[in-house]
Formats: structure tokens, sequence, C-alpha cells
């Protein structure tokens, strides 16, 4: 039966292979995209990236069916996902034993945020934390060693604690003719 430690070896492979590519100028800049939708009587977003699709749905409290992850929940699936790669492609490259991983993250997410007498509070998730749960036979001192090349280049986790600029635009038509309008439902 195939180990973590076995796709380690895989993964500095494709990591050196990879490396090579960047070196020789043949990788650089690759563009990101992802395209939601909002879809039908269920409200549920469908985000496309590349040939894959995710569902985020609310609950049932939110007007939602529960189909899929809220989107501040997937975020923090998302951080977790990204620290996870982030210790397999170090330890792959420093050469960390690893034998069982696995990333647990948390945060909150207020609903009276903004509302009076919580103005301060934030809209957004906050309060994240994260516990890597790490078996490895290697030294205290190489785990200490992976931990800080993950903080340094883990991608997801260095854009949530940077600052960032986001451009935003809306783009607004009208419905096709024969389309039904948009009736707010009933309290």
């Amino acid at each position: 039966m195939a180990s973590l430690n076995d796709y380690l070896t895989e993964k500095r492979e494709a990591l050196a292979a990879r490396g090579a590519r960047i070196e020789s100028g043949e990788l650089a800049v690759t563009p990101l995209r992802a395209q939601v939708s909002a879809e039908g009587r269920s409200g549920v977003r469908r985000i496309r990236i590349r040939d894959h699709q995710v569902v985020t749905d609310s609950p049932p409290d939110f007007a939602g069916y529960d189909l899929g992850p809220t989107s501040p929940e997937l975020q923090l699936g998302i951080l977790g996902s990204c620290l996870a790669h982030s210790y397999l492609i170090q330890a792959a490259l420093l050469g960390v034993d690893v034998s069982a991983l696995d990333v647990e993250v948390t945060g909150e997410l207020d609903a009276r945020a903004g509302r009076p007498g919580f103005e301060a509070v934030p809209v957004s998730p906050h309060a994240l934390a994260y516990t890597v749960h790490i078996v490895s036979a290697a030294p205290r001192e190489a785990v200490l060693r992976l931990e800080a090349e993950v903080e340094r280049a883990c991608p997801i986790l260095n854009l949530l604690r940077n600052a960032q600029t986001i451009r935003g635009a809306v783009e607004h038509r009208a419905p096709p003719a024969s389309a039904a309008p948009v009736r707010p439902r009933a309290a």
C-alpha cells in the first residue's frame, strides 16, 4: 500500500521538473479564473474552475437549501487545503518524513455584524486559526523548519494575511423581453 511518504517522493520529482521549467522560462505567470453563476429556483452558486465544479449554498435560515458549504466555510476549507498542500510541497523539498497530515481551520462569522451596537464587528470571517496535525519521524527542528517554510510560501495563507487590491466592476444589461421578472419571496 502506498503511503504519504511514497507520494512525497513523487512530489519531489514533480517539483524538480517544475523548477526546471521555471528556470528555463517555460513556466512563469499562470492566469487564474473562476466563474460563478447563481442558478434557478435554489439560488445555489456553481463555481466553475477549469474542468471542475463546486456548489456553494446557504443554510435554510438564509433561504438556502444547504446543498453545499457557504462561501465563508469554503474559504476556511481553501485555506486548509492550501496549507496541507504547502506542507506536502515543503516536506518534499526539505526531505522531511510525513506519515500523516491533517489541517483544521476555524473561524467566526457573526450574524450581528454591522447592525446597531455591532458596527465594529467584521462582516467577514474573522478570528481565523489553524492547527496542523503532523505525524513524522523527523526531529522537531526539521518540523519547525518545515513550518517556517510553509508560513513563508503558502499562497492562500499569505493572501489572507496581506492586504490586497481587488478591482471590481458590474456590467448591467436588461433581461430578454421573454424573461419573467424576478419577484421577491413573500415573508
